[in-house]
């Protein structure tokens, strides 16, 4: 699940991390993506911290809270150690800046590495 409230931004991290087999689902808020989430169990979730609505950090804890396999990663513009600190709080298992992006592709693969060894 890709939550960010710019589509530009959602359709990147797809192309960057998602495989042509992943069912992925896409949302503009954290509100919408709760909601969706009752139905669409994605084990891997990014999340914006910028959004319109209730806050990244309450999205995070609620997944988490209902789901505590589900890896939550936050993507954001802001490299602000307060932010870090908070997402980490609520249940994040990663923190990448927008500009690195190769980053989430490092932490999303590695997981894919572990699950299909696992298997």
């Amino acid at each position: 699940m890709i939550i960010d409230d710019h589509a530009g931004m959602r359709t990147t991290i797809r192309q960057l991390v998602c495989a042509p087999s992943d069912t992925v689902m896409e949302c503009g808020s954290g509100d919408d993506a709760l909601v969706a989430f009752n139905s669409f169990k994605a084990d891997c979730v990014t999340v914006d911290i910028s959004m319109p609505g209730q806050s990244a950090f309450k999205t995070i804890r609620a997944i988490r809270e209902t789901h505590p396999n589900t890896r939550v990663i936050c993507v954001t513009g802001h490299d602000l150690p307060d932010y870090r600190r908070a997402a980490f709080e609520a249940g994040a298992a990663g923190f990448v800046l927008k500009d690195n992006l190769s980053d989430l592709y490092i932490l999303v693969a590695t997981k894919r590495l572990i699950t299909n060894l696992q298997v």
